[in-house]
């Protein structure tokens, strides 16, 4: 009777022993077959720049084409008067293409429209204007262009699940001054972002942007840097997906206390530098408004 119980806790032992075994296996089965997730990078601030209100307080880019240009700044007073005297009264977040196309994104509170004026290498200037689409907000607060330069990404104000695409003015073929810039595909984001001033691409299907986020409700954090980690390049045919990460809180720094408001960002993949443009509350705005700059860590 005694020898019963002994071989009933063996062969539970045996069993436990098999069990797990067959577990371990189909875990690292599964982990073997399971695609990697996409890393988020940590960025570190390593230094500022006072940004002045009038002619660096919207938008920032990096120009690689010519080489040594000066780095580009948006802001009500760079808004050229003939521009602004047909009802473009807005200038947003700019970027360049790495083959020299330079665009910068307005908006208007009468065109029904969005219109980007473009500087192409040679140095001559154009606009392109896009009619806004059914449901489609006026606001144009920032371009960002594809590393391979033929696509461009742009926002909407407030609280949104989507990127619209247009092929870059001026850099593609396909689009001319004198014809509408038409929305190609949409970028689906897989979580809500809010009041984003500011995209820039560090990759074929990285983007890095600055929200303006006051609530803080979506990712825990107000005015939250956001990384974007698309399912495949845009190519204008089709639409694709967006994983969307918080970061990290942006750097928020003055003399005055009260509301921040993040602006424009840009990647200089040359030095591999981050750069955000932050306006400080209040009277501050006139002083210390800064322009941030975090690297990869």
């Amino acid at each position: 009777m005694p020898l019963r119980p002994v071989r009933r806790r063996r062969t539970t032992a045996g069993a436990v022993r098999a069990a797990l075994l067959a577990l371990a296996v189909a875990t690292v089965t599964v982990l073997s077959a399971a695609p990697p997730a996409a890393a988020a990078d940590t960025w570190t601030e390593v230094g500022s720049d006072r940004a002045d209100p009038l002619t660096e307080s919207q938008g920032l880019a990096s120009v690689e084409v010519p080489a040594g240009s000066a780095n580009r700044y948006t802001g009500i007073g760079t808004i050229p008067f003939s521009v602004s005297t047909r009802g473009w009264n807005h200038v947003g977040d700019p970027d360049a293409s790495y083959d020299g196309y330079y665009v910068e994104p307005y908006q208007s509170d009468s065109n029904n429209a969005k219109m980007y004026r473009v500087q192409a290498p040679g140095g001559a200037w154009s606009e392109y204007v896009h009619a806004l689409g059914s449901g489609e907000a006026l606001n144009n607060s920032w371009a960002a262009i594809t590393p391979n330069s033929q696509w461009m990404l742009s926002g909407e104000w407030g609280t949104m699940t989507r990127f619209l695409v247009f092929p870059t003015p001026g850099a593609n073929r396909a689009t001319s001054p004198s014809a509408n810039l038409p929305q190609v595909s949409t970028v689906l984001l897989d979580h809500a972002v809010r009041d984003v001033q500011g995209c820039d691409f560090t990759g074929p299907t990285t983007l890095l942007c600055a929200s303006d986020d006051p609530a803080g409700t979506l990712f825990g954090i107000t005015k939250p840097l956001l990384q974007i980690d698309l399912s495949a390049e845009p190519n204008g045919a089709s639409d694709v997906t967006g994983h969307v990460t918080a970061l990290r809180r942006l750097p928020l720094r003055s003399s005055c206390s009260g509301t921040f408001e993040a602006e424009g960002i840009d990647y200089d993949r040359r030095s591999g530098t981050l750069r955000v443009i932050v306006v400080s509350p209040g009277f501050c705005v006139l002083t210390d408004s800064k322009t941030y700059r975090l690297t990869r860590s």
